[in-house]
């Protein structure tokens, strides 16, 4: 409830979400509605690009993998229009990697799926003086190897031989070892 009092101390509450699943996206839409913002939604990136044209919102809600490209290029473009807007990014697909490019391109957080509207509205309003909490289950060393890799990988444009190079690896072993799931 908290961050509902603290929205009432916002006098633009206009909410963009851009997300491709269209039940989540609807669910989403009416639990921030009725938590006080006023939503326009959308389900692609042209569409969400359009709507930022037209009225640059104070919040944003982005998935980051939609159907007609990435969901960095809405949060870019919102920044550029609106520099003090608050925008989110939201995917199935988290890595370190994505996580630093949207931050470095304005997003305030980003957050995976599946993620309720409390922690939507909590990560739309908290301030920059608020400190995280301490994650209860830290990553593994395991999973931070695979993160970095990952992120290099993505640096060298899924290029499995550059990649390789840069990591100093023989290519077949990072071949297996992006073959294989992310460890716990």
């Amino acid at each position: 409830m908290g961050a509902i009092a603290e929205l009432t101390n916002h006098p633009d509450r206009s909410l963009l979400i851009v997300e491709d699943d269209k039940p989540f996206l609807e669910r989403l839409s009416r639990a921030m509605e009725s938590r006080g913002f006023t939503v326009t939604s959308c389900d692609s990136v042209a569409e969400g690009i359009s709507q930022i044209g037209k009225a640059a919102p104070a919040f944003a809600v982005v998935d980051l993998r939609l159907g007609d490209g990435n969901g960095l290029d809405v949060v870019s473009a919102l920044k550029r229009k609106r520099p003090d807007a608050r925008a989110i990014v939201l995917t199935g697909y988290g890595n370190i990697a994505t996580a630093v490019t949207a931050v470095k391109m304005g997003a305030v957080d980003y957050l995976a799926k599946p993620a309720d509207a409390d922690d939507v509205v909590a990560a739309l309003l908290a301030t920059t003086s608020e400190k995280s909490e301490l994650p209860q289950n830290p990553m593994s060393a395991d999973r931070v190897r695979w993160e970095h890799i990952q992120r290099i990988y993505e640096m060298c444009t899924r290029n499995v031989s550059e990649t390789a190079r840069r990591l100093n690896m023989h290519r077949r072993t990072l071949q297996r070892i992006l073959a294989k799931r992310a460890p716990k």
